[in-house]
């Protein structure tokens, strides 16, 4: 039995030529929830439509979005309007949109659009209204849901980032008719605490789901309260009356919770840096003081009485010492010049000539016979030699001449 064999290709252009045959699928409107929705850097939008039984993959060239008037984002209920074809390289089939209108919500945004202009006008988004968010808080107030992701965020967030901060929370409504009012009594009943931050907000979710915080009487009540109201509604990419009322806004509660609660981390090691540099300034200041009370010791041993006596006492010691040395050396001096007279005074003495064999006389008086004419025959004379004397009788005396000296 023959069997045809056919490409990819060749399956995929045939069910491309189907869907083209197709008129209903050439232009047809589907409601749907959008999801994954992402703006291409090339200008077109990738999105897909949902709802309780399937998903429809959409894209909307750059070409096409001349008509659309809103940003679209996650969570919106759409109508999109274009053509259902199929993308042969993938063998996959997408709505290519030509149009998107809101469905339902369409009208809520506009009722948006206009209380935010209304409100704006107002001056209730004016900066001059924003109170700032104490940098340390002892109380944190939380107008939210008591379930839900959003307070465990808050309280797990809070508690890690400042333990010892005490959080009172107000369950509200967020959702529903009930909703505005609950949150109104929730902020009024967290202002008599005297709460130092509030934090007004809730989970994610479409417009519908977020419209309690789009309410005017909710918008007021933040813009009376005086305590700092962070708001925290949804996602980052949900934008909601309240959070350009609000004095800041967070983009989901979990940031709330660290815009509200100071790191204590942070402030300890601030706090371990400041004692370190204040512990070095203060030795250094110590040492600066130390150096200068050593210099005016110094100084005021200087110019002291006590450092004057020892300059005097020095100065007497050394005029003692020079005194002294003078003396010496006067001393010596005269004991070598008494040394030259003694030897000249030993040239003279009659002692040191009978020391040389030599002698003298003297009379009877004690004269020194210097000539014969000075004894006569028969007289006593003495004669004195080295080791004593001798006396002796003059028996005659004889005259004699002897040679004169030569001079030198």
């Amino acid at each position: 039995m023959a069997r045809s064999v056919y490409t990819v290709a060749q399956v995929n252009a045939y069910i491309k030529n189907m869907f083209t045959q197709d008129y209903m699928l050439q232009a047809l409107f589907v409601k749907g929830e959008v999801s994954n929705c992402k703006y291409h850097s090339s200008g077109h939008i990738y999105f897909t439509l949902k709802d309780q039984k399937g998903a429809l993959n959409c894209v909307m060239f750059a070409g096409n979005r001349k008509g659309l008037d809103f940003r679209m984002q996650d969570g919106q209920q759409v109508i999109v309007g274009g053509t259902v074809d199929v993308y042969e390289r993938d063998g996959k089939y997408q709505l290519y949109a030509r149009q998107i209108a809101l469905d339902g919500a369409g009208a809520l945004y506009e009722r948006y659009e206009q209380l935010k202009r209304e409100l704006e006008e107002l001056g209730m988004f004016a900066q001059e209204y924003k109170k700032p968010i104490p940098r340390f808080i002892r109380t944190l107030g939380v107008v939210t849901a008591d379930t839900g992701a959003a307070v465990r965020d808050i309280i797990q967030i809070a508690t890690r980032r400042n333990p010892y901060v005490q959080i009172l929370l107000y369950p509200a409504i967020v959702q529903g008719e009930q909703a505005p009012e609950s949150i109104i009594r929730g902020i009024r009943a967290l202002e008599r605490q005297g709460v130092d931050v509030m934090i007004v907000g809730r989970g994610g979710g479409s417009i519908e789901d977020l419209w309690a915080f789009n309410d005017r009487a909710v918008a007021q009540a933040v813009f009376d309260c005086p305590v700092p109201v962070i708001s925290a509604v949804g996602h980052e990419t949900d934008t909601t009356i309240i959070d350009f009322v609000s004095d800041l806004r967070a983009p989901t509660p979990s940031a709330a919770a660290e815009l509200a609660v100071y790191d204590i981390r942070q402030l300890t090691d601030a706090m371990e840096n400041a004692a370190q540099r204040l512990g070095k300034g203060m030795q250094r200041q110590l040492a600066q003081e130390r150096a200068r009370t050593d210099n005016y010791k110094l100084r005021l041993r200087a110019a002291g009485p006590q450092s004057r006596l020892r300059e005097r006492r020095t100065y007497l010691i050394q005029l003692e010492e020079k005194l002294q040395r003078g003396m010496e050396s006067a001393i010596q001096e005269k004991r070598h010049r008494m040394a030259l007279y003694i030897e000249q005074m030993k040239g003279l003495s009659p002692l040191h000539k009978l020391s040389s064999g030599y002698s003298y006389v003297t009379d009877g008086e004690g004269s020194a016979v210097r000539s014969v004419e000075g004894v006569q025959p028969g007289q006593t004379v003495t004669i004195h030699v080295t080791d004593g004397r001798i006396k002796a009788r003059v028996t005659d005396r004889e005259r004699a001449s002897y040679p004169a000296k030569r001079p030198c």
